[in-house]
């Protein structure tokens, strides 16, 4: 399950205030155009309701890459780079200014995160592609929610593997953004370092966070136990009857090998980003939950192979292994906590249906580890009692079985992203001197941070009278 990404908004920004051009003089006011309907996207976004905001990213989308091209235009033009076989000059007036705010930078509870003044072009650059890329991410959760919905009709086979196959796609366009963002600050930003958001070590675990989340959905285009699970809690199934999903030998310990070269990527993310001053814990948290529940997919993968070979023993012991590895208790093991443990994680996966079942914005804040514990679940009972009645075997340390567990192999190959730029007809129209009616576009939507928005209505006044009641007022 991708990462709950928070869409950021921005300020106002006039580029002909900072830029001009002598070879193409209608160039920053076309970039400011397309710019200010890109505002006007994140503060609507920003304004519905958890619900609704996966139906409006495709707006949101569009805006993005209607700016990209005009962005990064102004800064080829700045480093005297040629945009379409065409020469573009761009003078620097003056530095640049601009608000952003971060999303990922860790802020009181309760409070909405705070927009920060940045200064130059590059950090609208990097802040404008790091929303590109969440707009993948998101894009890919809203594709798989319906895989984990209880409260409708399971999707055919067909719509699975395509809503998987999208949401795949989305994911390796988010990696390639991130590692595209990365090189922009390998080559040297002073003005990155002063926010956590668009850091070098919050890119790189950015990176690797799509890279892993990427990994995992390759298994679980070909995973049968998920779907089977959620399948079984579904209200609306027509299946009465259940057939445990077959599972070939050599497949699921190339399974196990994807999962475990996840459950990397996600480690590399969590080692660059956990000593990072400033970043949110909650993605700190995901990217721990991220390993440890690719881990046990990859315990559990194992387990199936030595099932397969009639190793029922120890195939119980990987998946008991797996538990440990998501941090759950085994049944068993601790027998005085067993009803009090039970009971809350009875509740907790409840509270996680009806998250996913709402569309709220932080269902699958937990990377998946409770539906891997299902999956667990309904495997050990089955294999336990048939271990019990059947084949009796020893069932070995699972401990013993972790440590021996195989390297990772890799299924993707990230592609690097191409920036886009300008087509030679519109860089051709921007020699022309600026038309007034280029800035025709105006948002109706309020600044999302004024200073009157973020200071509640005072108790007791009358609606619309909050300047009134100010602290340089006579009246306070």
């Amino acid at each position: 399950m991708p990462y709950p990404f928070l869409l950021p908004t921005t300020s106002y920004l006039s580029f002909t205030q900072f830029f001009s051009s002598s070879t193409h003089s209608s160039l920053p006011i076309a970039a400011t155009s397309s710019r200010a309907v890109l505002r006007d996207a994140l503060k609507r976004h920003k304004r519905l309701s958890p619900s609704s905001q996966p139906s409006n990213l495709s707006t949101v989308l569009s805006a993005l890459n209607s700016y990209i091209p005009y962005l990064l235009a102004l800064d080829a033009g700045l480093s005297g780079n040629v945009i379409s076989g065409e020469e573009v000059d761009v003078v620097l007036l003056r530095e640049l200014e601009v608000e952003w705010r971060c999303t990922l930078s860790a802020t009181l509870p309760g409070r909405e995160p705070p927009r920060q003044k940045l200064k130059s072009l590059e950090t609208e650059v990097m802040f404008t592609l790091e929303t590109l890329a969440y707009v993948h991410s998101l894009l890919a959760r809203a594709q798989l929610r319906p895989l984990y919905q209880s409260g409708q009709a399971p999707p055919s086979e067909e719509q699975r593997k395509q809503a998987i196959a999208g949401a795949m796609q989305h994911l390796l366009s988010a990696n390639s953004v991130h590692n595209f963002l990365v090189q922009r600050s390998n080559c040297g930003s002073s003005h990155a370092a002063a926010v956590a958001d668009i850091s070098t070590s919050v890119l790189n675990a950015l990176s690797s966070l799509a890279l892993a989340e990427a990994t995992l959905i390759t298994v679980l285009k070909d995973d049968p136990y998920p779907s089977a699970v959620a399948e079984e809690r579904n209200k609306h199934s027509k299946d009465w009857m259940f057939k445990s999903p077959d599972m070939p030998k050599v497949r699921a310990h190339l399974f196990a090998r994807l999962c475990l070269a996840a459950a990397e990527h996600a480690s590399r993310g969590l080692a660059s980003v956990r000593n990072t001053k400033g970043v949110d814990e909650s993605l700190i948290m995901y990217l721990e939950d991220l390993r440890c529940t690719a881990r046990a997919k990859a315990a559990r993968f194992l387990g199936v192979d030595a099932e397969g070979q009639g190793k029922v023993g120890e195939g119980v012991a990987w998946l008991r292994g797996a538990k440990k590895e998501l941090g759950l208790l085994v049944e068993g093991e601790d027998r005085g906590l067993k009803g009090f443990s039970k009971l809350k994680k009875d509740w907790k996966e409840k509270r996680e249906d009806k998250r996913v079942d709402r569309g709220d914005a932080d269902w699958g804040v937990d990377a998946g580890r409770f539906e891997e514990g299902r999956v667990l679940d309904m495997l050990l009972r089955k294999w336990e009692k048939m271990n019990d009645t059947v084949n009796v075997q020893i069932v070995p340390p699972s401990e013993q079985l972790l440590a021996s567990m195989p390297s990772g192999r890799e299924y993707h190959t990230p592609k690097p992203y191409q920036a886009p730029s300008l087509d030679e007809d519109v860089i051709a129209r921007m020699r022309a001197p600026p038309d007034p009616a280029d800035l025709s576009f105006q948002s109706t939507e309020d600044d999302s941070g004024t200073e009157d928005e973020l200071q509640p209505e005072p108790v007791g006044a009358f609606p619309g009278t909050k300047s009134d009641y100010a602290g340089r007022s006579t009246y306070y």
